[in-house]
């Protein structure tokens, strides 16, 4: 019996060894310019300048330039002409990261917002509370599951006194009194940590943070009774309080890692931290000798370029900064590969794994990125492009030098931008013409059908 144990005990070692955790922290409506490593002036961010200084900061990292489309993407690999049909919604029916992680023997949990049911247009099932168990996730500690924000009774905001909902339970504004929404988020990450130490586990954490409203956090309150009315914004301080609020989204980052140094997997865990949109455009910043204001909603890089650092310990080469292109559709891919997860007929063939740069390899960098852009949500406004790291081309021809012009404001004609940007307008203008047409404006906000291309050829890798 003790050897037959032992040979148990072996082999579940053997087994988590083989399979690194993973931990993907995503950030809501911030972006490059509000981090120390890429630059900023305004924030202090020590401890995920320190993931970057320990592992790799990567300097070309693109998502979808509002919440959705970007959620959606990193789920389930796809490109946004596949499956993104309503802001606020992820198709049941799409298999995620989560599904993917699972049947690779995973214990898997999602933590922080998850706005996915299909509130706003009152899909079929959107107050089922399972739907985060049904995406593949074993645990979860939800923000807007069932209840949209403004809901009369059981709505209200993600920060001072949050009506959450953990695994099946509701916890009401009078449960949670007093109670800041991100602490009890990342306090649910560390437990499922604490208690899944010695078994292959995933943790997916789309913060709250840092998000409006911009108020203060619990480093910063005070005396000020911690009552959901502190969620209002307070006139004049919104620069204050969101610089504080990316202090404090740090210091959560903090937290997390130390958690894991305490129950011994650091060097059996990718943590990666990204973002899922540029910031909220109410918002400038002072970066690397200028100021930048927040690009949310739009397609300049003040909306789609996003921080992107990963530390695996013992694996990463320690403080690299890479060129290398990373498109939201990677991450899948990326996780599949660490987990050693072979992709089949059902996973999505347009990401591009970057796992062996995880590992200081040179791996399959891409050549370009791709943003098929319909928001179905306000007055944004749909467009597509396709860029590398220096050129951006609009499905319009629109054609930008995007380092020398961040806020597009120089269309560059035909001839215009030298030898190397003629041949990248050549090329990139082969990728937009093996792409899906450039999003229509179809339905309004209410619309329950919409057109999408799921069986869309590869263009990625168009040989595959």
């Amino acid at each position: 019996m003790k050897s037959l144990l032992i040979s148990l005990l072996l082999t579940t070692a053997a087994f988590a060894a083989d399979k690194p955790n993973v931990i993907l922290i995503m950030a809501d409506d911030v972006s490059w310019e509000c981090f120390g490593c890429y630059g900023a002036e305004d924030y202090q961010t020590p401890n995920i300048d320190a993931l970057a200084a320990k592992g790799i900061r990567f300097k070309h990292a693109y998502s979808a330039p509002i919440c959705t489309p970007s959620r959606v993407k990193i789920m389930t690999g796809q490109y946004n002409f596949r499956n993104y049909t309503h802001f606020g919604y992820l198709n049941p029916n799409d298999k995620t990261f989560g599904h993917m992680m699972q049947a690779a023997g995973y214990k898997t949990a999602v933590a922080g917002k998850w706005q996915l049911n299909g509130l706003y247009h009152q899909a079929e099932d959107c107050m089922d509370n399972t739907r985060p168990f049904k995406a593949g996730f074993n645990e979860y500690c939800l923000w807007q599951l069932t209840e949209g924000k403004g809901a009369k009774g059981r709505g209200g905001e993600r920060f001072w006194c949050p009506p959450l909902e953990h695994n099946g339970k509701f916890l009401t504004k009078e449960d949670n009194a007093g109670k800041y929404g991100p602490d009890m988020m990342s306090d649910f990450v560390c437990d499922f940590i604490e208690r899944n130490q010695d078994v292959p586990f995933f943790v997916y954490y789309p913060t709250v943070l840092v998000h409006d409203p911009f108020v203060p956090t619990p480093d910063t309150i005070g005396d000020t009774p911690r009552t959901h009315d502190a969620n209002k914004s307070t006139k004049g301080a919104a620069k204050q309080n969101f610089v504080a609020m990316v202090n404090y989204l740090d210091k959560l980052v903090g937290k997390i890692v130390a958690k894991v140094e305490e129950v011994g997997q650091l060097e059996n865990t990718i943590i990666m931290f990204t973002a899922d949109n540029g910031t909220n455009k109410g918002i400038t910043s002072r970066w690397d000798g200028r100021k930048i204001q927040g690009g949310k909603g739009g397609t300049t890089d003040m909306g789609t370029h996003v921080p992107f650092v990963a530390y695996w310990k013992g694996h990463t080469p320690k403080g690299a900064v890479l060129d290398d292109l990373i498109d939201f559709t990677d991450f899948y891919t990326t996780i599949a590969d660490a987990a050693g997860v072979g992709l089949g007929a059902d996973d999505p063939i347009d990401g591009r794994s970057f796992l062996p740069q995880l590992k200081g390899e040179k791996g399959n960098p891409r050549d370009w990125t791709l943003c098929h852009y319909q928001p179905y949500w306000g007055s944004f406004k749909g467009q597509q492009f396709v860029r590398d790291q220096q050129f951006k081309l609009y499905r319009d021809g629109g054609f930008y030098n995007v380092p020398e012009d961040l806020e597009q404001r120089n269309n560059l004609a035909v001839g215009q931008a030298g030898e190397r940007g003629e041949t990248a307008r050549r090329q990139l203008g082969e990728v937009l013409e093996t792409a899906p047409p450039a999003p229509p404006v179809q339905g309004g906000k209410a619309a329950k059908v919409r057109p999408t291309n799921p069986d869309w050829k590869n263009i990625v890798d168009p040989n595959d």
